[in-house]
């Protein structure tokens, strides 16, 4: 993602509400209301109006924003990116916090295609979007269906623990079956995609030579994480969602915590880093030094997790294996 370059570059703003069949659009300035059905015709004509409205009143450039919503805001954002449009896809919980900030508490989809436009208007540093490369969206995309698979292979299993009818159970085994075929064939094809992606095998080679960081982990990260090795050590660890946050007034201080972040980066750092801690001998060191001086073995964790990220950012930021003197 690119950066805003300035707070207030953006005076036009076309805010999407997106749902599966329709959209609900604000447009500042003018407070414009506007609704269309979620088509790429019905878009591509609004888009293509609001620019020759910003070239004809000279409003500057144009500024398109919308939330993630499942998927359903992905034609919006396509076609953005071929009009060569700047656009935002926010973050839900953000331009919640930033209703209420506004003191809006009802929520209906013009109000929040309004509160959208407002967010893009005045919030400092907005970071456009980019689309993933094609060879890491299809990474994600298959580990996210092996990961789905594994979910309802774990289910599938419990539930067959706790059956007791010959049938059920009949019904279940062969379910376990088809979901293992199903992960085996997937995995396999995540080890393919990496072997014909020479950028994608580089980084997991890379990444394995720490010592901690297993095939699914690199994998994982190198879906969820696809910006990791070009970010600075305190970004690495606050998309991770291991940044320590401060809790401090006055002459209180409290306890440090972590907070958002990625979920799924951090279940796969959370067992990469039981490992480092008995097997990287820099990193069990580290854990033992936080352990004789009191911390909690849930902290000392956290705090691996959280250098495990920040090396592998380095290591790929320098193109260089692990060996033994980054520093986090």
């Amino acid at each position: 993602m690119t950066m805003n370059p300035a707070h207030g570059a953006f005076k036009h703003i076309v805010a999407f509400e997106v749902s599966k069949q329709s959209l609900c659009i604000h447009v500042l300035p003018g407070d414009e209301r506007l609704a269309v059905p979620n088509t790429p015709k019905a878009i591509r004509k609004l888009l293509i109006a609001q620019m020759r409205r910003s070239a004809r009143e000279s409003l500057g450039p144009l500024l398109v924003i919308c939330e993630a919503t499942g998927g359903y805001e992905r034609t919006v954002l396509d076609l953005c990116l071929e009009l060569g449009l700047a656009v935002h896809k926010a973050h839900g919980a953000r331009v919640r916090h930033f209703a209420k900030y506004l003191g809006l508490l009802a929520k209906t989809d013009p109000i929040d295609a309004r509160t959208l436009a407002l967010y893009g208007l005045r919030t400092e540093g907005l970071r456009l979007y980019e689309p993933l490369a094609p060879e890491a969206e299809a990474l994600k995309a298959l580990k996210t269906r092996r990961d789905q698979i594994q979910h309802m292979l774990r289910a599938e299993t419990n539930r067959l623990g706790q059956a007791r009818q010959a049938c059920i159970c009949r019904s279940l085994k062969a379910h376990i079956a088809s979901l293992k075929d199903q992960l085996t064939q997937l995995e396999a094809r995540i080890v393919l995609h990496l072997k014909t992606c020479e950028t994608l095998a580089r980084k997991a080679r890379l990444m394995r030579t720490l010592k901690g960081i297993g095939p699914m982990t690199a994998v994982t990260l190198l879906a969820h994480m696809p910006e990791l090795g070009s970010l600075r050590k305190g970004e690495a660890a606050c998309i991770a969602g291991l940044a320590p946050i401060n809790n401090d007034s006055g002459k209180s201080q409290g306890a440090r915590s972590i907070e958002a972040g990625r979920a799924c980066v951090r279940k796969t750092l959370y067992m990469a880093a039981l490992v480092a801690i008995r097997h990287n001998p820099v990193l069990q060191r580290f854990a033992e030094n936080l352990t004789r001086r009191g911390k909690p073995a849930k902290l000392v964790i956290t705090a691996v997790m959280r250098k495990l990220i920040v090396i592998l950012n380095a290591m790929l930021k320098a193109g260089e294996p692990w060996n033994g003197a980054q520093t986090a």
